[in-house]
Formats: structure tokens, sequence, C-alpha cells
């Protein structure tokens, strides 16, 4: 029997797998903005069309929009901006589009490619916002031309 070259004993040391912090929080952070708002719109597929017509108006008005017969006179889009940037920059563009009187606009929202699952967060965001607008009267996805189901077709009410 040999003798030991030193008389301590080092405690046993358990490695645990690494924690991913940010991924967790990015995740709480997720599930928060969609949580958020007060309206809760139904679950939208990436290829889904959005359509929206206030009760009051004629369904003749919406399918006008849809074919593209109105006048785009703005656009905005809101390609790689996160939640709350992308409610803001809606909300300035909507505004600035109610002082400048114009009446028909798209807002290009993605179809969600690009997003952590892959889904369409903005999508379901834009159509959550718009329909909580009194501003807003109609809207629904724009022609493959402009975007298809990735954009919105937006009709606004005329300033007073």
């Amino acid at each position: 029997m040999l003798p030991l070259k030193q008389d301590k004993i080092l405690p046993f040391h358990r490695h645990l797998p690494p924690i991913p912090k940010q991924r967790q929080l990015d995740d709480c952070l997720v599930i928060q903005d969609m949580m958020s708002d007060v309206f809760q719109s139904a679950e939208i597929e990436t290829g889904d069309e959005l359509l929206y017509l206030r009760p009051e108006l004629q369904k003749r008005l919406l399918h006008h929009l849809r074919q593209g017969k109105f006048s785009i006179s703005a656009e905005l889009d809101l390609h790689g901006m996160n939640v709350p940037t992308a409610r803001y920059a809606l909300a300035s563009f909507l505004g600035e589009c109610e002082k400048r009187n114009i009446r028909s606009v798209r807002i290009i929202h993605g179809k969600g490619r690009g997003s952590y699952h892959k889904e369409p967060i903005l999508k379901r965001k834009v159509n959550s916002w718009l329909q909580q607008r009194g501003d807003v009267l109609a809207f629904c996805s724009a022609l493959s031309t402009d975007g298809g189901t990735g954009a919105v077709y937006v009709l606004l009410r005329r300033s007073k």
C-alpha cells in the first residue's frame, strides 16, 4: 500500500448544466407582450388573411379595399421592430395620417418568418391594435403584389 500524498479530502463538486437566463427572460417578455393588450384577437396563422370592417359600414367598402381600389397615400414598415417599438410607430403613424387627412394606408407587419418561434407576433398585434382604434374603419390583407398576408390595407376615418 502506498502512502497518500496529501491528507485533505476535496469536497465533491457537482457541475450543474448552465441556466439559459437570457432565453428565459426573452420568453417571459414575449409572453408579457402577447398578454398585455386588453383586446384579445383570435389566433392567426402565418398564411391567414386579416379582415375587419366596422359593423355600421357596408360590406362593399371592404370588398373595394380587398381589391386594392383605394389609392394608398402612406406606408409604414414594421419589419425588424419589437412589439413596444412597433406599437409606438403605428400610433405615431396613424396620428400623422389623421393630421394630414390621409384616408388609405398600407402597413407592412411581415409574416413572422424572422421571429423567435417563426410566428407572426406583429401580425397578431397589428390586428388587435387596429381593431381598438376609433379612426380605423376597415382593414384587410394586401394583394400579393403589395405584400400579401404580410401587409394590410387600412381605411381611416376622414378628419373633421
